[in-house]
């Protein structure tokens, strides 16, 4: 093989040729193969890459290069079948290292893909070598290639070794075919093979590996290939959606220089199919990519002489110029379609509608910024902008017209040159929605800038949309219009070497210019103002101010109709501004007040029927120049935000109505709170407290004719500050629980110590009285709270007991809001008020308490000792238990010794009470240490229930003094002084 691979190919039979690369084909076949499975997959490339070179010069002679090209692109997809099926396939064989030059195995070499691509590459040579031998031959010698091998088996004999054809065999003699018959067998069979299919299916395939590969660009690389070859197999509409495909990832990634290759395809199939607009479309994409010389040539190695597109000049930019604009002008001729069709032209019945817009490949082809030269202008008003025209065509484009168009229909305008208006024989009238200006002619590359004037006839926002340019009778193009503020560059231009100047002369309007401006409102001639002090509070009336303004005629016969609406369907308040229920089965409350202070009518629905309040109130005579105002009280019993509606009817030359409206919402103002402690140093044993049923819904237990403490604590949850009037518990049935105000407590944060509270002894039978308007009332900032304490005394045992309603009477506090909202001024999110409240109504807030259980309890145990001792003075410590039923109750008792005290008394033991009798144990301490210490703690067990009493932690501790204090004098001690009890 070795002396075969020397010697000339010229010199060789091309039978002998096929021979040999059969039987090479063969042994490379096993090696390859055996160095696969053994995990040499390096080797193998190295191999296959080795046998490459050794046979791929054995081409033969001219007409028979097409046999040496199929046997080469089978070796390669031979090999990528191997590679395939190996675990190879899919990973990387080895990182590149250094050695001997030409050994490194490249990550591309170790791809399927690679190899079914470089097969799809030589098939296609493959094809071409057999178009030029077909070529070449007569049709004699086309006609006389007969296929020997197709005949009967009894003519052909068996080969005599591999990579052989089979014999011929005549009259009893065996013979080799001749060499012409050689060829006639190829040469049919070649006839028959499908090449075009042969190297999609290739390239498919290596289209898929390469994606498994996830190889981006050579995805698009092997499409950009397949459709090439369904181009050439004629299949236009499979290779327009491949190249459609392929040439936007060009367009993204800049890829000039491919991109003219991919258009120049599409652009042929587009012609192919009859697709007009698709082929003047990929004409001016292709007329407008950035080639700004022929002298770019010399540089530029990929030149692909048999691409549709041609060459890649700046002449072949020109020429496609040239092509597609008299096809828009109407003065080229027609364009040759498909064969069996007609041609291609742009025609009355027919015409071509170009849009660009901001993603549009033809951005380069026109483009057009706006910007207005002043920001805000009044309705009715004139208003000046720019108008900027830029072109990358290669060749001045002339423009017959433009229209340019704005939201606003009276806006829109049409632009026609002086020559072209002095052609057209127009009247002298002047027509005020047509403006001229010198010349519409576009210069490559060169901004075109016009000025021009719009008269701004509707409030709100005035855009220009879009810049239509009609370049022939049934030819236009329309650009939207761009801010020169938002301006992008061209992907395709912004790598150019190129002076790039600004799209206006204006460099604020260039940097900051917008194609939208503002139009406002003329002044009014009747205005209705609604005005409001802030968000409204649960349960106050909440005033809203209504005025009435005449300024350009007098008002007759007015009426305002007022409806209030539900603005949150669906969310009505949030989880934290339900703590309190209110009691008012309303909602929303309207109530009209005619100026004079008269109340017209209240209207209340419901929440399930809860669409509006509404009313109708009767506007007097308003003179020019003069106005009228009412107020309206708006009523919430939940927290909700609603809109309120105020729709004028009035009468001057004609019936005129004028609608306003207002959100307002209503918040929770003060939020109501309260707990149930028992009395200090005296501790009940409730039963249901033991036993913990979790399917009660009630989870306080409060002891029978025992006076237990209630804390109420209310909290200015609103934003502004508030009068605190009252605090007031009204009881529920007071026969069965009575309830006593014992004292209030303030807390400018958020807590009060749980000591205080616990040391506080409530006094059942003295009621101090409720705190009134007339001796009492306190400020509340925000996120302030107040706490009022009341004793509790049930009389009745009940499993749901209702204790009463608290009741808070509060007010808005108009001077402190005044100094609060100064404080506040700069922080956006507190309202300044528009309207004064004067005299704020007093509002008050009911809260019902929470059902409470009441028991009997077996057994109260109280604690007895002095309020405070002195260090090392002896005091006695007593327990008093009581047994309030008819059993005999045992109590088991144990002393935990402290460090603080020396303890005198029995430490553990079991004691039996007698029904309604009581038992004392007695301890004599003495303290050994001073300060705020813990009393011994005594463990009290009832055997009968097995439970323990567990008193609090502040109920158990005692102040001892280093000494006798001596205490002045003062409003609190009253000349009281501790005296040494020894």
């Amino acid at each position: 093989m070795i002396s075969i691979i020397n010697t000339p190919a010229e010199f060789l039979p091309i039978q002998r040729l096929v021979e040999i690369k059969v039987v090479a084909e063969q042994l490379h076949f096993k090696v390859s193969t055996l160095l696969m499975h053994g995990g040499k997959g390096v080797e193998a490339i190295k191999w296959f890459r080795q046998h490459m070179v050794w046979y791929m010069q054995l081409i033969g002679p001219h007409n028979t290069t097409f046999l040496h090209w199929e046997w080469v692109s089978r070796q390669y997809i031979v090999f990528a079948e191997l590679l395939q099926a190996s675990s190879l396939g899919t990973s990387i064989l080895q990182p590149p290292t250094s050695g001997i030059p030409g050994s490194v195995v490249t990550e591309l070499e170790q791809q399927p893909a690679y190899y079914y691509q470089l097969a799809a590459h030589y098939m296609r040579k493959r094809r071409n070598s057999f178009n030029f031998a077909l070529d070449n031959m007569s049709e004699a010698s086309q006609n006389e290639a007969v296929d020997i091998f197709q005949s009967s088996s009894e003519t052909l004999g068996v080969p005599l070794y591999v990579g052989q054809y089979p014999q011929l065999l005549e009259e009893g003699s065996i013979r080799s075919p001749t060499q012409a018959e050689y060829m006639g067998h190829f040469i049919a069979e070649e006839k028959m093979f499908q090449h075009s299919r042969a190297v999609i299916d290739l390239l498919m395939k290596a289209y898929e590996q390469y994606k498994l590969a996830k190889s981006g660009r050579m995805v698009y690389c092997i499409g950009s290939e397949m459709g090439q070859e369904y181009f050439a197999a004629r299949e236009y509409v499979n290779a327009k959606r491949l190249f459609e495909s392929v040439a936007g990832l060009y367009r993204q990634e800049a890829w000039v220089t491919l991109l003219w290759v991919c258009l120049g395809y599409l652009k042929e199939c587009a012609r192919k199919l009859s697709l007009l607009k698709e082929y003047i479309e990929y004409s001016l994409e292709m007329a407008a990519l950035p080639i700004l010389s022929d002298l770019e040539l010399e540089a530029n190695t990929f030149q692909n002489e048999d691409a549709p597109a041609g060459p890649f000049s700046y002449s072949q930019r020109a020429k496609i110029h040239k092509e597609v604009i008299g096809i828009l002008q109407g003065t080229t001729s027609d364009i040759p379609a498909q064969e069996g069709m007609s041609c291609l032209s742009v025609t009355e019945s027919g015409p071509i509608f170009l849009e660009i817009d901001l993603v549009s490949p033809l951005r380069a082809v026109l483009l057009a910024y706006v910007a207005f030269h002043e920001q805000v202008v009044k309705t009715g008003g004139m208003t000046s902008f720019t108008l900027s025209l830029l072109t990358h065509l290669p060749l001045p484009m002339e423009i017959n017209e433009l229209e340019i168009q704005f939201n606003q229909l009276p806006c829109n305008f049409l632009v026609i040159s002086e020559k072209r208006q002095a052609s057209a024989n127009t009247p002298e009238t002047r027509n005020p929605r047509i403006q001229t200006v010198p010349d519409l002619e576009l210069e490559p590359n060169k901004w075109k800038r016009l000025s021009f004037n719009v008269n701004a006839g509707l409030s709100g926002k005035l855009e220009c949309l879009s810049v239509i340019a009609r370049i022939g009778q049934h030819s236009t193009i329309c650009c939207r219009a761009e801010s020169p503020a938002s301006r992008e560059d061209l992907p395709l231009w912004k790598f150019e070497d190129r002076l790039e100047t600004l799209p206006m002369r204006d460099g604020s309007l260039a940097l900051f210019g917008q194609k939208v401006i503002q139009v406002e409102d003329p002044e009014p001639l009747v205005d209705v103002v609604l005005s409001a002090s802030g968000p409204g509070f649960v349960g106050e009336l909440f005033p809203v101010s209504v005025l009435v303004n005449s300024n350009g005629h007098a008002i007759h016969a007015g009426e305002l109709k007022i409806n209030i609406v539900d603005s949150k369907v669906g969310s009505m308040e949030s989880p934290r501004e339900t703590a309190s229920t209110s009691l008012q089965p309303y909602h929303v409350e309207l109530l009209i007040v005619q100026s004079n202070g008269e109340q017209l009518e209240r209207v209340t629905r419901d929440e399930e029927n809860f669409q509006r309040c509404s009313g109708i109130l009767a506007v007097p005579f308003i003179d020019v120049g003069t106005s009228w105002s009412t107020q309206l009280f708006i009523k919430w019993h939940k927290p909700k935000v609603v809109t309120l509606f105020v729709s004028l009817g009035y009468q001057a030359s004609q019936k005129i109505h004028l609608h306003k409206s207002l959100q307002l919402e209503g918040k929770i103002p003060i939020t109501v709170s309260h707990r149930y402690m028992t009395p200090f140093r005296r501790d009940s044993l409730l039963l249901e407290n033991v036993k913990k049923k979790l399917s009660s819904d009630i989870d306080v237990s409060l002891a029978l004719n025992e006076a237990n403490v209630l804390v109420v604590t209310a909290r200015n949850f609103a934003e502004v500050p508030l009068r605190l009037i009252s605090i007031t518990v009204e009881e529920e049935d007071g026969s069965s629980c009575s309830v006593r105000q014992a004292r209030e407590i303030y807390a400018g944060s958020l807590s009060v110590a749980t000591a205080d509270l616990e040391h506080y002894q409530a006094e059942p039978e003295a009621e101090r009285g409720s705190i009134t308007e007339s001796d009492f009332s306190f400020l509340l900032m925000p996120n302030e709270a107040y706490r009022q304490i009341f004793s509790v005394r049930p009389s009745v045992a009940s499993s749901a007991l209702g204790v009463g309603t608290v009741c808070i009477r509060w007010k808005r506090d108009m001077e402190s809001m005044k100094f609060f909202s100064q404080e506040k001024a700069r922080d956006v999110s507190h309202f300044q008020p528009s309207v004064t409240i004067n005299s704020p109504t007093v509002t008050t807030t009911q809260v019902k308490l929470s059902p409470v259980r009441v028991e009997k309890p077996p057994l109260v145990v109280s604690l007895e000792c002095p309020s405070h001792a002195l260090f090392g003075a002896p005091f006695t410590l007593a327990l008093k238990i009581q047994n309030e039923t008819t059993c005999l109750q045992e109590v088991r008792f144990s002393l935990v010794d402290s460090q603080s005290f020396l303890v005198s008394g029995a430490h553990s033991d079991t004691i039996s009470i007698l029904p309604y009798s009581s038992h004392i144990l007695s301890y004599k301490l003495v303290p050994l240490a001073s300060g705020l210490l813990q009393l011994p703690q005594v463990i009290l067990t009832a055997t009968r229930y097995s439970a323990s009493f567990h008193p609090p932690p502040a109920s158990t501790q005692l102040f001892v003094f280093p000494s006798n204090p001596h205490l002045k004098s003062g409003p609190f001690t009253s000349g009281l002084t501790i005296v040494n009890s020894r």
